[in-house]
């Protein structure tokens, strides 16, 4: 073909691919919109829920107006949502006609799942068991109501920074179990400095191993010097009965002692400033200012949504094509652990039901001794069976547990250039990790393969200050997957793995292949848990591929029993046919434990050019998203 034809061609597809994007319906949504309005730039929605009702029925009709798609636009605002946003089948675009859910230029709007706390006043009545120092500094308010209930919640927010429900825990020393008596499930400590009055939201956290437990006291017997505690159910049988991770006991003072713990949740351990107490019976929120703090004027935030956005297909009846761009997802809550207590198997996965087996093995392993199911914490932006769903340049902050996650039946999907930060759990979720009704030890490869999570895209995201409450959870967690792409995101401040790829502790090959970890920042991690790697890995994944990452920073954990059990790239059980290949570490530390067969180890260390460090993390496209 003359190159002069092969000019124009080029230049009709670019001239038609802006057009195609230029003549996309918009509809407008503002805070300053009705829902009774067209949704057009001059009269806007008010919500996006409405938006999205309306772009669904243009498709129902085939309206001729959305053949080249639909963008809602959303304009600058807190958007505070009664109900998630759900994203049906209906709701499914398609690669001509996509529907984008944007912000307006220039806009930063947050669609968020809490609400306010108003009304403060200086306290002048105070809970039972309240410290005397607190009494002539607490502020309190009504508790918020929503739908004719009173609010229930875990984290509260003062002019965005995340406030610290009343605790014992601070920097320095932790106390530690005395023992443990798993056939009365109890446990015995030392005697509290401080009188115990308020048990029924006193909560007890184990520091144990990998992952942290949090148990609600059910009594207390002190005995001088030492006390004995029990826990209520289903937690106390859970955490007597499960074999792993269990709280340790150094009884031959061979380690950095026993398991550590520390105490939230009750009016008495509400100290200092910063602190903030639910008092349940009363209605009421107590809240200890900072020196900075008017609370005539500040903003507080309490969450009361799990979900935020639930993009919910079928496998017969996919979501398609939906987009989110510089969207914020803000104030997503978590009630499990008040309700029922919260005992991982690891990385946050919940266990309802683990106890060791009085005859090991199973048919994939015959030393196998326990047993376990789990339970997936939910997330503030949730998606199954959705094809060609993208995130870009959004924020996903300010949430309980999981940031975003990819659930079920997920693929041809991309995460890039968002934002994850002041996470109580792990940052982005990927991929299948067992359930209620899968044993966590077996290998799985569905029959259905419609059920996997793959191709994914997972780059250029900024993801710091994740983990802060579920100490045990990680920046990037991916399970049974594959062909999922982990490149150029950068991951900081987290308490435990910094990326986690495979589960089911297995060497059998599954439907868990093809995923690479490529040139990833990782740095400042650890800095809680034991038995910790900068990048972490489970189970047989052929043609998995780890290179040109850099990991450093690597934290000393102050309560894990064997601090310095942490390192840069860990295989941990069953990990087979992974290759690590040019990653930079500060230092030459890394371990295997009981790995699989067809793993190669090259040229990974501190050795390794510096170009790789240099070239590692955001791309210059994304830096400023920091």
């Amino acid at each position: 073909m003359h190159k002069l034809s092969i000019t124009l061609l080029l230049l009709v597809a670019l001239l038609t691919g802006q057009m195609t994007n230029a003549m996309a319906l918009d509809i407008w949504v503002s805070k300053n919109g009705d829902d009774a309005n067209d949704g057009s730039k001059s009269t806007p929605l008010a919500t996006v829920h409405m938006a999205l009702r309306k772009a669904r029925e243009l498709r129902r009709l085939h309206d001729p107006s959305v053949a080249d798609g639909i963008q809602i636009m959303v304009g600058e605002g807190v958007y505070r949502f009664i109900e998630p946003l759900l994203i049906r089948p209906e709701d499914a675009g398609t690669a001509e006609s996509p529907t984008i859910v944007k912000a307006v230029s220039g806009a930063s709007p947050v669609f968020s799942g809490g609400t306010k706390v108003l009304g403060w006043q200086k306290a002048t009545t105070f809970p039972a068991g309240l410290p005397t120092a607190a009494k002539g500094n607490l502020w309190v308010a009504d508790v918020p109501v929503v739908g004719g209930q009173e609010v229930e919640f875990r984290q509260l927010w003062v002019n965005g920074q995340k406030a610290k429900r009343a605790t014992n825990l601070y920097e320095g020393e932790l106390d530690r179990i005395l023992s443990v008596d798993s056939a009365r499930q109890e446990m015995w400590i030392p005697t509290p400095k401080w009188d115990f009055e308020n048990l029924h939201q006193l909560e007890f956290v184990i520091h144990q191993w990998w992952a942290i437990a949090n148990l609600r006291v059910k009594s207390v017997d002190v005995q001088g010097d030492k006390t004995k505690l029990t826990f209520h159910q289903p937690e106390s049988q859970i955490e007597f009965q499960h074999p792993w991770p269990a709280p340790f006991i150094d009884a031959k003072k061979e380690y950095n002692g026993n398991s550590a713990f520390y105490w939230q949740g009750a009016a008495e351990l509400l100290s200092q400033s910063g602190e903030w107490y639910h008092d349940k019976k009363g209605g009421k929120v107590y809240y200890w200012p900072k020196a900075n703090e008017d609370m005539s004027a500040a903003e507080v935030i309490v969450p009361f949504l799990e979900t935020i956005v639930q993009v919910d297909g079928t496998a017969d009846h996919p979501v398609k094509h939906v987009a989110f761009e510089g969207i914020g997802f803000e104030h997503a809550t978590w009630l499990r652990p008040s309700h029922r207590g919260h005992v991982p198997l690891q990385a946050g996965w919940f266990i309802l039901e683990a106890y060791k087996l009085k005859k090991p093995g199973t048919p994939d392993k015959a030393s196998l001794e326990n047993q376990a199911w789990t339970g997936r914490q939910p997330a503030g932006v949730a998606v199954n069976y959705a094809h060609h769903i993208r995130f870009e340049r959004c924020r996903f902050e300010r949430m309980a547990a999981t940031g975003l996650d990819m659930v079920e039946g997920v693929s041809d999907s991309e995460v890039i250039g968002n934002v994850f930060r002041d996470i109580g759990g792990t940052g982005i979720q990927a991929g299948y990790f067992g359930g209620p009704d899968f044993e966590s030890h077996l290998p799985y490869n569905p029959i259905d393969q419609r059920e996997l999570v793959h191709h994914l895209t997972i780059a250029n995201n900024y993801i710091t200050n994740v983990t802060n409450e579920d100490w045990g959870c990680v920046g990037i967690s991916v399970g049974s997957a594959h062909d999922i792409d982990i490149v150029h995101n950068e991951v900081s401040d987290v308490n435990y793995s910094g990326i986690c790829v495979g589960w089911f502790w297995t060497k059998t090959i599954t439907a868990t292949k093809n995923n690479r970890i490529h040139a990833n920042r990782i740095h400042n991690f650890a800095k809680q848990m034991y038995d910790v790697g900068g990048i972490y890995t489970l189970s047989a994944q052929p043609n998995t591929e780890i290179s040109k990452n850099a990991i450093y920073d690597l934290q000393d954990a102050p309560y894990a029993h064997m601090p310095h059990h942490h390192q840069y790239i860990y295989f941990d059980e069953g990990s087979s046919y992974i290759r690590a290949i040019n990653n930079w570490t500060e230092r030459d530390k890394f371990f295997s434990n009981s790995p699989g067969p067809g793993n190669k180890w090259e040229n990974n260390g501190p050795d390794v050019d510096m170009a790789i460090k240099e070239k590692a993390g955001l791309e210059e496209a994304y830096r400023n998203i920091k």
